[in-house]
């Protein structure tokens, strides 16, 4: 393990292809960065959108309970509506809320 500015690091071994090789070294050369510093990059921002995937499922899965509990919903074409009536600066009457379908 290395210590580096106080971060702890590992060195882990990926294996891939010499097409899949050569098309990250051309990409990092593009990007102006080391083939490695290319790699950690792309994995770090798959891993923050995996992340923020995540953590949107869970509010989905929140709201999707709250509906669930509550029995009442407003349909989309009514929300639009009036979003698209809001957006263009008229006054809308605020949709109501209705018992959700099952």
């Amino acid at each position: 393990m290395l210590l580096r500015y106080g971060v702890a690091r590992v060195t882990t071994t990926i294996r891939i292809d010499d097409d899949l090789k050569a098309r990250v070294a051309e990409a990092a050369e593009r990007a102006g960065k080391t083939m490695h510093a290319f790699i950690v990059d792309a994995i770090a921002q798959t891993v923050e959108q995996a992340e923020e995937d995540a953590a949107l499922q869970r509010i989905a899965d929140e709201r999707w309970a709250n509906i669930l509990a509550g029995g009442k919903t407003v349909q989309w074409d009514d929300a639009k509506g009036w979003l698209e009536a809001r957006a263009d600066g008229a006054r809308a009457r605020r949709p109501v809320a209705r018992k959700l379908a099952r």
